[in-house]
């Protein structure tokens, strides 16, 4: 029987990023719990806390998300009260997106979710600088891959 070292979980980069990604959005749960909120919503709020006032597609393209997913998530959020949806009144294509003042409200318990998750990943032998170059390489790695999807070249095979 022919081994395929390859295809070892162990020998995998995507496992171990995927994993990490999973876990880390488990660890902001309760926090994001308390503020009634999904981690997606958490990560378009992040969005529209930095600018307010996007088109769909603006935020859809800073989550690397399609508009087919960012859509339904913003509905939730405008029943919820968090966001407004309009049609931009110079391009009706175009629907805006901004912060009701209980979605502006959240920033400020929301500001502590990163900090506690850095103190305890510094609590287990890394370092902020760890922290830094380790976001620094997965932001290479996402520009890379970004790049080929909108190229149309995602196929992880073309080197």
């Amino acid at each position: 029987m022919m081994v395929y070292e390859q295809l070892k979980l162990e020998n995998q980069l995507c496992f171990p990023v995927y994993a990490a990604s999973r876990l880390i959005t488990r660890e902001y749960q309760p926090y994001l719990d308390k503020l009634g909120i999904t981690y997606p919503q958490y990560l378009v709020l992040m969005v529209l806390w930095e600018n307010d006032g996007l088109t769909v597609n603006d935020i859809s393209q800073k989550l690397i998300l399609n508009t087919n997913t960012i859509t339904p998530l913003l509905k939730r959020m405008e029943t919820m009260g968090i966001i407004v949806r309009k049609r931009s009144e110079t391009d009706e294509r175009k629907v805006m997106i901004t912060l009701t003042e209980k979605g502006v409200a959240m920033r400020d318990e929301a500001a502590e979710i990163p900090e506690k998750l850095v103190s305890a990943l510094l609590s287990i032998n890394l370092t902020l600088n760890d922290l830094i170059d380790l976001k620094a390489k997965l932001h290479v790695i996402i520009d890379y891959l970004s790049d080929k999807e909108k190229n149309g070249h995602a196929n992880i095979s073309d080197r």
